[in-house]
């Protein structure tokens, strides 16, 4: 069964020969084709679709097949092969962990891209700055998602030597990078996905504000190319006591996009006086005032997403070896990058519904699917084609991984939890310090096993500090009235610090939470962290659009004789809402409020929870029914008051209502899910930035 399709893939040229070294047989008779009955439709036909190899767009793939294909190519390097797979193959078709969207689209093949996003600095010359522009496109070919560092670019007015003439500033060479991103579309398999971020004191930042707006001077727009606002700390402080900001060129400043904390504060002023006398370029106004610029645009266009440069890098396990410059295209990255480094992305999820059942988490099957994990995506690293020299120098010398969750919402179903509710917020709280804690150990066994990662020594691993004691250097920095996040903990984390002491880590960094737009739809769960979106809604595949219910609410309805005919109409007429109808009890009403429905502050409170045990972030989409600026100053504020390292999209509802058709005409009802701004993580089930 598994050796026609290996040897047909050798044939073709995709798969790797050294697939047909392992022992087929063995491997072939650990199948469980049975577990194709775990499939959704639209999961089975997402991986029909895009993921199963073919032969002139006739696919020769089984689903068990492509788990083990998949698992066989992360197994290559292993001492033994056959048994690492079949562990590996166990893990993928049971929907307890699912890797991330490339390694499922490469692994096994002959250039086996396996990683998700990349982050580059872009350098201050003409040779630095199309030299990037050329790597987003080799990257954007062969990977996923990219997240660039402008803040390095000077800004408009800024003298240049060469030509003894002055900058038209970034926006240009925004454009220029925003049209490569849609001209390299990765074979056709996705299309090409750019983060541009910039630091607040850029004098350019108030064009790059505005970048997505849809009018004005198309030149100076790019309409595809996300972007970002990465804040200092010392902004948002300016920002609450209402005091006045200055915005500089980088070739003046240079040292400021390096620093953060005391440091940038002290180089900050130090600057500020030098502006005084005239001697530098800068333009002075009111913090408050960019900051109502950037949530009005950010209400606009949905962008640029609020990310904060002081908790990442202050933070960040790896401050003794560079500095945090951006994040990526879904803001939950977290890793150096510079001229000589180009950051890596190599990510998974575990199933959190998996692990989960009425009675709580089942923590000893918690520990085995995260030391299979961790084990899985360090051998990405050794595995993986990198199409550029400085991203394989980075990812061989710090091995980083980001290891998340998906199936938040589900796994709150199971223990009968509204996602409104101090009990999903100590969940959250739970379930992650159980994932870190093991995620952490996991880590370093593996180092015990094969050896630390190189750039170990002087991290804040090395010294003794894991991501719950690093709030202790932010609150050091930032001061105890502005930051509210507890470092509370349940377990006893000794033996994972004594490991670390003997063992060191494998890897710099282990913990990430990505959207999981993709890979959710496969194991046929809610997408990540997300709340229900919504509990009636569309999904599109090749056999048109089915309206959908959710079917925890379906199960939950029919236990209390409720699933019926009107039930159904009255669903339809309220959008998939069951806060206005009377037949339902009131905690299930509560329990199945959907995003829009749920107080947004249990949503930055539980996310403030997971943030406690992350080296590294989450993608955090935030949902306001009816936005207004008020609304958005304290919410964002709130964000950062909490520790929270970055934020992704804000969502809110369009005036458009969604229409309606009765059940009596037989009439497929078309739900409207496109009332809002194109989120990639909830709204498009093509969409794989990410995972």
């Amino acid at each position: 069964m598994l050796k026609p399709f290996i040897e047909k893939g050798i044939k073709h040229g995709l798969l790797n020969e050294k697939l047909k070294e392992f022992n087929l047989v063995k491997l072939s008779e650990a199948l469980e084709c049975d577990r194709d009955d775990k499939f959704t439709y639209l999961g089975l036909q997402t991986l029909y679709d895009r993921y199963f190899l073919h032969d002139d767009n006739v696919r020769y793939e089984l689903p068990q097949i492509f788990f083990m294909r998949v698992a066989m190519g992360l197994s290559l390097n292993e001492k033994d092969r056959e048994a690492s797979a079949i562990r590996y193959y166990k893990l993928l078709s049971s929907f307890d962990y699912m890797s991330s969207t490339p390694t499922l689209f490469n692994s096994g093949l002959v250039r086996s891209q396996l990683s998700s996003c990349y982050l580059t600095t872009v350098p201050d010359d003409l040779h630095g700055i199309y030299g990037s522009i050329q790597d987003n496109a080799m990257l954007s070919k062969f990977a996923g998602g990219l997240g660039n560092d402008w803040t390095p670019v000077r800004g408009t007015g800024a003298k240049i030597k060469g030509t003894n003439g002055v900058s038209s500033g970034i926006v240009p060479f925004l454009k220029v990078a925003d049209s490569t991103a849609i001209a390299v579309n990765q074979g056709g398999k996705r299309k090409g996905a750019v983060c541009a971020y910039l630091e607040s004191w850029h004098i350019d930042v108030l064009d790059f504000i505005e970048l997505r707006k849809n009018t004005g001077d198309d030149r100076r727009r790019t309409h595809d190319m996300n972007t970002a606002n990465w804040i200092p700390d010392l902004f948002m402080e300016r920002v609450m006591s209402k005091k006045p900001w200055t915005l500089f060129s980088p070739d003046d400043t240079p040292e400021l996009h390096g620093l953060y904390g005391q440091a940038f504060r002290e180089k900050y002023e130090y600057y500020e006086k030098l502006a005084d006398t005239g001697k530098i370029l800068h333009k002075r106004i009111e913090a408050v005032s960019l900051w109502r610029k950037m949530l009005s645009m950010l209400f606009e266009t949905g962008h640029p997403w609020m990310t904060f440069k002081d908790p990442s890098n202050i933070r960040s396990p790896q401050q003794h070896a560079g500095v945090v410059n951006s994040s990526n295209l879904c803001t939950e990255i977290l890793l150096n990058t510079s001229k000589d480094e180009i950051a890596v992305c190599n990510l998974g999820s575990i199933n959190l519904a998996q692990h989960t059942t009425e009675k709580g988490l089942d923590i000893e099957k918690l520990e085995r699917t995260i030391n299979t994990a961790v084990r899985m995506l360090d051998n990405v690293i050794d595995i993986n084609y990198y199409a550029v020299a400085q991203a394989e120098n980075s990812n061989m010398k710090h091995r980083p991984v980001g290891l998340g969750i998906m199936g938040f919402q589900d796994a709150l179903y199971q223990l009968d939890i509204s996602y409104e509710s101090d009990a999903a917020v100590e969940f959250a709280d739970k379930s992650m310090e159980y994932i870190s804690y093991f995620a952490i150990k996991a880590s370093s066994e593996l180092a015990k096993e094969r050896g630390a990662y190189a750039s170990y020594k002087g991290s804040l691993w090395s010294k003794g500090i894991l991501p719950i004691d690093s709030i202790d250097l932010l609150r050091k920095e930032r001061g105890e009235d502005y930051l509210m996040q507890d470092q509370d903990m349940h377990l006893d984390w000794g033996p994972v610090r004594e490991s670390i002491k003997k063992h060191g880590m494998r890897n710099s960094n282990v913990l990430a939470i990505a959207p999981t737009a993709t890979i959710a739809n496969i194991c046929g769960v809610t997408q990540s962290i997300e709340p229900t979106y919504k509990n009636l809604f569309v999904k599109s595949n090749l056999s048109g659009e089915f309206t959908v219910v959710n079917p925890s609410l379906i199960k939950d309805l029919q236990s209390q004789q409720l699933w019926d005919a009107p039930m159904v109409h009255a669903l339809k007429l309220s959008n998939g809402s069951i806060q206005n109808i009377d037949r339902i009890p009131e905690y299930l009403r509560a329990k199945y409020k959907t995003a829009f429905e749920i107080d947004i502050s249990y949503i930055v409170r539980a996310a403030a929870k997971r943030s406690k045990w992350l080296d590294q972030g989450q993608s955090l989409n935030l949902y306001m029914p009816v936005a207004s600026g008020k609304k958005l100053d304290a919410l964002y504020k709130q964000a950062w008051l909490s520790g929270l390292k970055t934020t992704y999209y804000l969502r809110s509802l369009g005036a458009t209502d969604s229409e309606k058709s009765s059940v009596s005409d037989g009439a497929l009802n078309a739900v409207d899910v496109h009332s809002t701004p194109k989120v990639c993580s909830i709204e498009d089930p093509d969409c794989e930035a990410c995972q």
